[in-house]
């Protein structure tokens, strides 16, 4: 049996104590550009919560009505986390975290009841009569670096038949989420190629293609949800990258409606893309042949798709397309956060932490 406790020893070792917040940092690209410095640590108080440096709330009991307007109010160019704490109730705007704010930090009161929601899809016109497009469709941007999100539903309610419609952009190099629900049909969930990400105990529904993108994703215990038949992933991971998207000890399932047998696990939005489900619980409206070519053989030469001891009903290792992989024990080990996030990647507050 895959011992989970030796998979992420490694990821276990880099927590600290319930009264730190630890943060991890990437040299992207450029250390001018995202400097490093040698300690971050934030005061907390003796109740263990956190002071946030500003508060939203749409009732006007904080700082902000809006999350834009608090992340306006953040400083630019910051090598420390700005905290915003965001109080229950839906906020429709779209948001963006433009690329010079990094460090922002967005702590939702309840994942459930905190919402951020937009309805733009792409085929919507602007007020300049161009369409948004797809990843113009998006309720929330997030362009700056080291972005972490907890207790938040990102959501875009265009419907099932508007089509592309996002409910996160992620263009920043390196972003966490922890206890996050994303929301939405067709694309609900993208993130730009170089770019990474860590997703811990979150939830993603959708129709079509709804995880796709170029980046390195690290899916850890998530709930990934279908609304439909369809395709759970389109990832177009560039040539040469080392990993594509990592589903680890998930739950895939699908809305009742849904039909046995008719969701595929993935299908390559590019030549190379790159997917592997790790220990995961697969529903029965999982297709048999499990994996999609998007209508082109050559694709089978160059896309990798994989599975480690997948269970459920949708586990189907003797049916799946030859051309993808059943992955062996030592195999598998090629498949850890640490090899696939490095240790520079964003954290969270402390478990046992609260903010306020």
């Amino acid at each position: 049996m895959f011992n989970n406790k030796a998979y992420f020893s490694s990821w276990a070792r880099m927590r600290c104590s319930v009264l730190s917040v630890f943060v991890f940092y990437a040299l992207i690209a450029s250390a001018s550009r995202y400097p490093m410095p040698s300690e971050l640590t934030l005061a907390v108080e003796t109740d263990k919560k956190v002071k946030a440096d500003a508060v939203v709330a749409a009732d006007g009991t904080g700082n902000f009505t809006t999350v834009q307007a608090a992340i306006n109010a953040a400083p630019d160019n910051r090598n420390t986390y700005f905290y915003i704490y965001i109080k229950r109730g839906s906020y429709k705007e779209v948001i963006t975290i433009p690329k010079n704010k990094d460090y922002i930090y967005l702590y939702g009161e309840d994942a459930e009841y905190t919402i951020l929601t937009f309805d733009n899809y792409a085929k919507r016109l602007k007020p300049d009569g161009t369409e948004f497009g797809t990843s113009g469709s998006a309720t929330f941007f997030a362009n700056g670096n080291f972005f972490v999100a907890e207790n938040l539903t990102f959501a875009n309610t265009a419907g099932m038949t508007a089509g592309q419609a996002l409910a996160i952009n992620i263009g920043g190099a390196r972003s966490s989420f922890r206890n996050c629900r994303f929301l939405g049909h067709q694309d609900t969930w993208y993130a730009g190629s170089g770019t990474f990400q860590y997703l811990k105990d979150c939830y993603i529904e959708g129709s079509v293609d709804f995880i796709f993108g170029g980046s390195t994703a690290f899916f850890d215990e998530c709930h990934i949800q279908s609304t439909r038949n369809g395709y759970i992933t389109a990832a177009s991971t560039p040539e040469g990258q080392s990993f594509g998207y990592i589903f680890h000890s998930c739950s895939i399932t699908a809305y009742p409606t849904v039909a046995h047998g008719s969701v595929y696990l993935g299908r390559p939005w590019r030549p190379y893309a790159k997917v592997v489900f790790l220990q995961s619980s697969l529903g029965k409206h999982i297709r048999s042949e499990g994996w999609d070519n998007w209508r082109n053989v050559a694709n089978e030469s160059t896309a990798f798709y994989a599975e480690y001891n997948s269970t459920g009903e949708g586990a189907s290792p003797g049916t799946r397309v030859a051309w993808s992989h059943q992955l062996t024990r030592k195999q598998a080990t090629d498949y850890t956060y640490a090899k696939a996030m490095g240790s520079q990647h964003p954290g969270f507050v402390d478990d046992g932490v609260a903010m306020k």
